[in-house]
């Protein structure tokens, strides 16, 4: 308030009646001919007029009491406006210029000569109008503010209090988003029609995040647009030129006539008015010519727009175009100071989004990458899996699994559980994964497995704490051993339809220390479906363990009652809709494994004691069985490779070696012996006689390796069926 406006602000209230606030008379008011002498007012400054009575149908909603003639919060359309679900929160900003009923008003100056004149505005904030059957006082009956504190409050503090209430409002709105798209929606569902008819919000693309150098050149992209809707009006606009236009904006994703990319020229006129940081009006030709090079289209200029860059903490991140319609008044001054908050409370906000959207990323990638990129598919048996993070805010977790192919055509089946969910219980769950796979790696029992990986949690540190199970499943005895540390039992899908929760020894949870772990051996038919999970499938806060575990069962059994066995990804998909809108509280791990197992018949197996003419004995086995399996095309270079391995493992071996052929949809030789070292592939010189069996086997198979055991190791190769050798029967029930 300027210094001759507070005189007079203070020669009214000496002569205003006690307990109420003195007003100016507005002009055409009854018993007044002519407007009552002011004190003159600041340049560009509109004459404001006010509207009094006792009417409460507008008051703003919430608000307890009010007495005749004090302002209403709501002043557009008479009510609240509460757009993206903000629910009528006492956090909504105020409106402070939209018109009742989307009536087009006079601009300011333009003479009020009825109580209902759409000139009348709230004062101090331009634009902002009382409810239109509100009466108007006569001069002579200034109206009372309501009392605060014993006092009266002059009409200069009610409306700069209504201004910084609609800029606390805006700015706790536009904080409240955590994602860029919450953010930007929050400032411009805070400004429209608050305080403007029509928003553009442009952001650097790409985004710089935290300390990144951004990319050149400058690019502006358009974000979002969001504007008051078209509506009929009931009163003709005044004959103004260009007040009958209407913005061409329209919330996105549509495109309207503003321009989705801007280019910015490093030497023009945008870049200047983005490098001075603060918030101008159009009505300079070189903001105007910015304008017009950021929006490229027809838009209101002067003072009614307004270009206010976005600093995040480092840098300029993009631009904020407020528009006002001609039938609205102009911006004033101090809405300059109010685009400058809005302005800097949404660029730290996208800063604090972009943040924290890297953050996620990273986390998640890395969540994702310690989890395999696919599930093997070894002999014997089919897997499917899912993984769910536990929600856009939590999405780091410490649940994983996994399926690692054992000797002798058996699988490893393994799901487990850090607890917590920070990077730091996704890195332990990196650790104990990798713990896991050395362990099974070496051919342990189950139960020896858990005892390990509980020995290495100890060694990362106290609080170090996971569940885990660990299954291994034969395929040619058809059994399944499982050792259990805490963790949620598995659920099986029999062939015939039945549902079983597995009784496995429940344990002690990993890091816990010195507690032993049991394993218990159980069959696996052929057609059963084992699920292993983790507890954020089965436990929320509506429901407990026990009771998401039988409705686990009970899904199970529906699925198996239509069809038996089910295909395993839709069995997937059916057993995650058992979660409701609230059971998303932990991430998910899920492992489902079809058991087909392989048939007796398909399985040739022997011992060889080692000695000289083992090599000869092994040959003429192998061609038997070829010969029963109607595979004779494939017995010369299976004899030439099985004699090479065998001769190896004579050569190291103190005890009998095993030979096994098996027969899936491959052809699959495994000789064992009790040396521990590893084969190798090497190139033989030209003059020396030894060490080109592993590069023939190498050549001639598909694939082939060696795998260490607890006693010895195993030395394996395959070989393609031809197309003409009969399928392998099937191992069902």
């Amino acid at each position: 308030m300027t210094e001759h406006r507070a005189a007079w602000r203070a020669a009214e209230e000496t002569n205003a009646p006690s307990g109420a606030a003195a007003r100016p008379h507005e002009p055409g008011a009854p018993g007044a001919g002519q407007p009552a002498p002011t004190a003159a007012a600041e340049p560009g400054e509109a004459t404001e007029h006010v509207r009094h009575g006792a009417h409460r149908e507008h008051e703003t909603r919430g608000q307890a009491t009010e007495t005749p003639g004090a302002l209403p919060l709501n002043g557009p359309r008479g009510e609240s406006r509460s757009r993206g679900g903000d629910g009528g929160r006492g956090d909504v900003p105020p409106p402070m210029g939209d018109a009742p009923g989307g009536r087009p008003r006079p601009l300011p100056g333009t003479p009020a000569d009825a109580p209902d004149a759409p000139g009348a505005v709230v004062p101090g904030i331009p634009g902002a109008r009382p409810a239109p059957d509100t009466p108007v006082p006569l001069a002579s009956q200034p109206a009372a503010r309501p009392r605060q504190e014993g006092g009266t409050r002059p009409e200069s503090e009610s409306a700069e209090s209504l201004r910084l209430r609609y800029v606390g409002a805006a700015t706790r709105r536009i904080a409240r988003g955590i994602d860029l798209d919450e953010i930007v929606l929050g400032l411009c569902r805070s400004v429209v029609p608050t305080f403007t008819d029509a928003i553009l919000v442009y952001l650097r693309d790409p985004l710089p995040v935290g300390d990144e150098r951004p990319v050149e050149p400058l690019v502006l992209r358009l974000r979002r647009t969001d504007r008051i809707p078209e509506e009929p009006t009931e009163t003709p606009i005044p004959e103004i030129p260009g007040a009958g236009v209407r913005l061409p904006l329209v919330p996105a994703p549509e495109v309207s006539g503003a321009a989705e990319t801007t280019r910015v020229r490093m030497d023009g006129p945008l870049a200047e008015v983005l490098r001075g940081v603060r918030p101008l009006f159009a009505d300079s030709p070189q903001v105007a010519a910015a304008l017009a090079e950021l929006v490229n289209t027809d838009v209101p200029g002067g003072r009614r727009a307004i270009l206010a860059p976005l600093r995040g903490r480092r840098r300029v991140i993009g631009a904020a175009v407020l528009l006002r319609r001609p039938d609205r008044p102009p911006f004033e001054n101090d809405d300059l100071l109010v685009a400058a908050q809005l302005a800097t409370h949404t660029a730290l906000g996208v800063d604090k989004a972009a943040l924290y959207g890297r953050e996620a990323d990273i986390a998640d990638q890395l969540q994702r990458a310690m989890l395999p990129d696919s599930l093997p598919q070894p002999t014997g048996v089919q897997l499917s899996s899912r993984y769910l993070p536990a929600a856009e805010t939590a999405r780091v977790g410490g649940d994983w699994y996994d399926a690692l192919p054992l000797p002798g055509s058996r699988v490893a089946l393994i799901v487990g559980d850090v607890m917590g969910h920070s990077m730091q219980s996704a890195a332990i769950m990196g650790q104990l994964r990798t713990t896991v796979q050395t362990l099974a790696g070496l051919d342990l029992p189950p139960q020896e497995v858990l005892y390990h990986l509980d020995e290495q949690a100890q060694r990362l540190g106290h609080d170090r704490m996971a569940t885990c199970v660990y299954a291994v499943y034969d395929p040619i005895a058809h059994r399944l051993v499982v050792a259990n540390a805490g963790h949620p039992p598995p659920v099986m899908l029999h062939g015939d339809g039945r549902t079983e929760v597995l009784r496995v020894p429940e344990g002690a949870p990993i890091g816990v220390g010195g507690v032993p772990f049991e394993a218990v051996e159980l069959p696996a038919p052929a057609g059963a479906t084992l699920l292993l999970y983790t507890d954020g499938l089965v436990e929320s806060r509506t429901r407990d363990v026990w009771s998401g575990i039988e409705r686990l069962r009970e899904r199970l059994a529906a699925v198996g009652s239509i069809v038996c066995p089910p295909p395993l990804e839709p069995l997937c998909d059916e057993v995650l809709d058992i979660l409701g809108p609230g059971d998303r509280d932990d991430d998910i791990a899920l492992l489902a494994a079809r058991f087909d197992g392989i048939a007796p018949s398909d399985v040739a197996y022997w011992f060889l004691e080692p000695h000289p003419q083992t090599a000869r004995r092994a040959r003429r086995l192998v061609r038997r069985a070829l010969q029963r399996w109607g595979l004779d095309e494939l017995a010369d270079s299976v004899e030439l490779l099985v004699s090479e391995v065998v001769t190896n493992a004579v050569r190291y071996a103190g005890r009998p070696i095993t030979l096994r052929l098996l027969r899936t949809d491959v052809l699959r030789c495994e000789v064992g012996d009790d040396a521990p070292q590893l084969p190798r592939m090497r190139h033989a010189a030209p003059q020396e006689e030894t060490g080109r069996g592993l590069f023939l086997v190498h050549r001639m198979t598909q694939r082939w390796g060696a795998t260490r055991l607890s006693a010895g190791k195993v030395v394996w190769f395959e070989l393609p069926l031809p197309p003409s050798a009969p399928h392998p029967l099937p191992s069902g029930p």
